[in-house]
């Protein structure tokens, strides 16, 4: 099958699977089974056309021996993703069909090795369990253009989990990456860039690393997690204690993010009660509340408020901080 034809056999699943009444097409499908094929194909479709625009820019696709390639200057992942057990699913894949999608390296001149890995290090890594070669286009790239083309190809697979994307943001600003560039990488504005930033500062990365990717817990809890562990009187103690039980520490990540979370809002702080409280509404509609206590102000919505509103507030804060500070120097 030429790549041709299998876009068009990707654009002809997805219009199946996700069809709308608003498109004029049957009901979109609720099968947690279908929707995962879904997303899947998306994902090599996207890798696809990632691909051929990088093959348009200049590059070449070759292969390589795994033992080649240097790792990444910015992790995207944490290092378990990397390991076997993780990889079974991919592994049986490229053995039974080899790697349907090229990742990206860049030649590095003087280097110890002769080429460094911009994305695709899970079938890198794939690769060299198996023994085989690792199929690549290779472009010459500075370290933003580098940086950049690995986050895009992470917001196409849309699969990191959302403490991997504030790690990922905060390894770049560390390595002297600015704020635009990471905001690129993440396709995202300067606000959650911010957010994501303050998070992983807050947060002792050895916790992060025992607790994993987490990938069902996602940007709300994950505040509401920094909030907890920063309003706590004894936090490393508490989450050391409860990683050491086996019924947590053997579970998986999202496991692990709860027996954490459940431990920390165990014992009530008495910074943390609300000295008192408004609702905030809206035509009639509640819908959340600003609560002032010892410890600082909360701002918390409502269930019943869409994810996207919450997301469009946060957008603006940098607006509104500038015109409070501006009517408070009148």
């Amino acid at each position: 099958m030429s790549r041709k034809d299998s876009k068009g056999l990707f654009a002809n699943v997805l219009g199946q699977l996700e069809a709308s009444p608003d498109r004029g097409g049957a009901q979109r499908t609720t099968s947690p089974h279908l929707l995962k094929v879904a997303a899947g194909v998306r994902q090599i479709q996207e890798r696809s056309e990632l691909a051929d625009r990088l093959l348009k820019d200049g590059g070449q696709i070759i292969e390589i021996d795994p033992e080649d390639v240097l790792d990444s200057d910015i992790p995207d992942r944490f290092a378990s993703a990397y390991d076997a057990a993780n990889l079974t699913e991919l592994m049986q894949s490229m053995g039974e069909h080899g790697q349907s999608t090229p990742g990206l390296v860049r030649s590095v001149p003087g280097g110890s090795k002769p080429f460094q890995i911009v994305f695709g290090r899970r079938r890198l890594a794939a690769a060299k369990l198996l023994g085989t070669k690792f199929k690549a286009i290779a472009r010459d790239l500075s370290d933003e253009e580098a940086v950049v083309l690995q986050g895009e190809e992470n917001s196409n697979r849309n699969d990191l989990s959302f403490i991997e994307r504030c790690l990922f943001a905060h390894s770049q600003e560390a390595s002297g990456f600015g704020r635009e560039i990471i905001c690129k990488s993440l396709n995202t504005g300067k606000s959650h860039v911010s957010e994501m930033i303050r998070l992983a500062n807050a947060l002792p990365r050895d916790i992060l690393q025992e607790i994993g990717a987490a990938p069902e817990v996602g940007r709300r809890r994950w505040i509401d997690f920094e909030a907890k562990w920063s309003g706590h009187q004894a936090p490393m103690d508490v989450a050391r204690k409860a990683l050491s039980k086996d019924e947590i520490r053997n579970g998986d990540s999202n496991v692990r993010f709860a027996g954490v979370f459940d431990a920390l809002s165990g014992e009530s702080q008495a910074s943390d009660l609300s000295v008192n409280g408004t609702e905030l509404v809206s035509h009639g509609l509640v819908l959340g509340q600003v609560s002032h206590g010892k410890s600082g102000s909360k701002l918390a919505f409502n269930k019943s408020v869409s994810s996207d509103f919450v997301d469009f507030v946060a957008e603006q804060i940098e607006s509104l901080h500038d015109q409070f500070m501006q009517r408070s120097a009148r």
